[in-house]
């Protein structure tokens, strides 16, 4: 191996460590939003109140949009991955309702 080669598998090991950890934190941070949004289910379950929310859906969008364009990330790919996660709560806040 040359020089060269030695520090680029050194780099490339440094960044992979780094998303390996940036992978935990996500799924951490997913399981502590999930745990709080099935409390949300629970509640509109409890009181009647419909699994889905447009308005506050919207607002979410709009401010992870924003967030995106401060973070230099691509608002679509935030969008999506919003949509993701919102279309996954209503799924359980509507087993919750049954």
């Amino acid at each position: 191996m040359t020089d060269a080669t030695t520090r680029a598998a050194a780099l490339l090991k440094g960044h992979r460590e780094s998303i390996d950890r940036l992978d935990a934190i996500l799924v951490f941070t997913l399981a502590e939003r999930f745990k709080h949004t099935q409390a949300v289910g629970r509640l509109k379950a409890e009181h009647d109140l419909p699994p889905s929310d447009p308005a506050r859906e919207a607002s979410q969008i709009e401010r992870l949009e924003k967030l995106s364009d401060e973070a230099d990330l691509d608002p679509e790919f935030a969008r999506k991955f919003l949509n993701f996660v919102i279309s996954e709560v209503i799924r359980h806040h509507e087993k919750l309702q049954k």
